[in-house]
């Protein structure tokens, strides 16, 4: 009953509250003369420096989520969790030199959306729109992850009811007042709130991998009671460590999920929000020191196996909520004060990184189907308020997801997410470097990536759904006589480049039409103080303002 946690609940409501009231605040912050335009509102005035760009990306990509999810992968199937921790490891390197191409030829044109940068790049509005269609689609299921990260805490404290809707109202009122100060301060109510989620994330994982093991007996005892756990499981792939069943979709699950990180919309935009070059340089150095408090979290599931941590039921008779396992942890083993102290880091936790999507899918929205489709000369506060209009809407559906549909399959969801958002690989981050592949050879590309995904995705049976039931594909689909998997994302993505460069070469040979290339090779080196793009383009030099100091 919820009564036996009021004191969690009381230190969870009033952080939330304080955050809610700094989301308000954040209009004023930093605050430009006119909010009226989609750099202000959904770029903060491609304003922000070293600080306030390390803990908005930070708690952009590290999400509630993350901090339920992982360990209870860790918790329920060992070692494969972890696969976490190497691809946000090996990420920054690959998108160094990337990100700061893409920072500098968005300021010299004054792109707000990867796909405003593919629409000039290859000249094509259809990819453009392809583009864009996939980082909504991409984006909408991880949205609603982040309910289930606070539903979990909810569930944890016993705030819940026997309807539909008595069960949700506290996940609805959250999302609604989320929704109003995003609609009135932009990415700057994300930028503040970040401070205070991500300080308080790091002072309950590392109050918690020092106290947690002191009372748990050491790790010699987490990790024997962990490995008894696996030992005694039926499924071969568990363990604490990996083996021959599970290597090969560890390492394509890794690897992949790392092209995929910065390819979604809301990692490009709390990019795009930096100042200058130098910022997300030092962002890309500093940024993996969430990589090692990634690796802590991780081990909060091996804690709470040692701890004899049992999961709530889930929503199926019959089932277990493991996303509970983390909040039951803290709820067992700490001070109410502390356990509450918890619970709102997790909730500040989907707060961020929920405000910063919804308005990343609505600048592509705005950009790329709106200006483009449906009114083409509509003027800079048009696309703001249509903008602001559609993150309302995104919200909302992202809160429809969680009320009417299985939360399970909503996670199932954001699997789908990642192979889908790696098809943008070959326009996105490749289109950075070079112009070499045709435009059409990217769309057709795009479609047989995309078709292949499906259809590997909808092979993958888990023990409660016979589709759609994870992203490891047993290889023995494809003829193979073995039992290892493969991840789906790496299979489509390079079947996607493969049939994007031979149509290519093919397209090349009939002398196709390949569009006019609208980039110079000077603009991917721009920064900060650089002139911007000269009248009949996205911003012309006289409309650009300067960024906020």
């Amino acid at each position: 009953m919820w009564r036996d946690h009021l004191t969690e609940i009381i230190v969870f409501s009033f952080l939330f509250l304080l955050v809610s009231v700094m989301g308000f605040v954040a209009a004023r912050w930093r605050a430009p003369k006119d909010m009226a335009h989609l750099d202000e509102w959904g770029l903060g005035g491609r304003s922000f420096g070293g600080w306030i760009t390390w803990f908005l990306v930070g708690g952009d990509l590290y999400t509630a989520y993350t901090f339920v999810a992982v360990p209870a992968l860790m918790f329920g199937a060992g070692a494969m969790g972890f696969f976490a921790v190497p691809y946000t490891i090996v990420i920054y390197p690959l998108v160094f030199l990337v990100l700061v191409r893409l920072w500098s030829v968005s300021h010299r044109h004054g792109f707000v959306t990867p796909a405003d940068f593919v629409r000039k790049r290859f000249d094509s509005p259809v990819l453009a729109l392809l583009i864009a269609i996939t980082g909504i689609v991409a984006t909408m299921p991880y949205i609603a992850l982040q309910l289930v990260g606070i539903e979990a805490v909810l569930k944890t404290m016993g705030v819940t009811g026997e309807s539909t809707i008595a069960r949700h109202l506290p996940i609805i009122i959250a999302f609604a007042i989320l929704a109003a100060y995003t609609y009135q301060s932009g990415l700057r109510a994300p930028a503040l709130i970040a401070f205070v989620k991500d300080s308080l994330i790091y002072i309950v994982i590392l109050v918690a991998v020092v106290y947690l093991p002191y009372k748990l007996g050491g790790w010699g005892d987490i990790f024997d009671a962990a490995d008894a756990k696996f030992q005694a499981s039926q499924r071969a792939d568990d363990g604490i460590l990996l083996n021959g069943n599970n290597q090969l979709q560890y390492v394509t699950l890794a690897f992949g999920s790392a092209l995929a990180l910065f390819l979604y919309p809301h990692s490009i935009t709390g990019v795009l929000a930096s100042r200058n070059r130098d910022v997300i340089k030092r962002n890309m150095s500093a940024l993996p020191a969430y990589s090692l408090l990634l690796g802590l979290i991780a081990l909060l599931g091996y804690m709470a196996i040692a701890a004899g941590v049992k999961p709530l039921p889930g929503a199926k008779e019959g089932t277990v909520d493991s996303n509970t396992v983390v909040p039951l942890l803290f709820d067992q083993q700490f001070p109410d004060w502390f356990a509450g102290v918890a619970y709102a880091a997790i909730g500040i936790g989907a707060l961020v990184p929920a405000a910063i999507m919804s308005i990343a899918a609505a600048n592509l929205f705005t950009r790329n189907i709106y200006k483009e489709y449906l009114k083409r000369d509509a003027s800079p506060a048009q696309e703001a308020n249509v903008s602001k209009i559609t993150s309302l809407v995104v919200k909302v559906g992202a809160v429809a997801c969680i009320v009417f549909l299985d939360p399970q399959f909503s996670i199932d969801l954001q699997l789908i997410g990642g192979v889908i958002i790696l098809q943008t690989l070959p326009a996105v981050a490749l289109g950075l470097y070079t112009r070499w592949f045709h435009r059409t050879g990217l769309i057709v590309g795009w479609a047989v990536g995309m078709g292949l995904g499906m259809w590997m995705l909808y092979q993958v049976a888990s023990p409660t759904r016979k589709h759609f039931g994870g992203s490891a594909f047993p290889l023995s689909e494809f003829g193979f006589d073995t039992t290892k998997t493969i991840y789906v994302g790496i299979v489509a993505v390079a079947v996607n480049l493969a049939v994007a460069a031979l149509l290519t070469l093919t397209l090349r040979a009939a002398k196709v039409e390949e569009g006019t290339d609208g980039t110079e090779p000077d603009d991917y080196f721009a920064d900060e103080g650089d002139p911007r793009v000269t009248p009949g383009t996205e911003r012309d030099a006289d409309s650009a303002r300067e960024p906020v100091a």
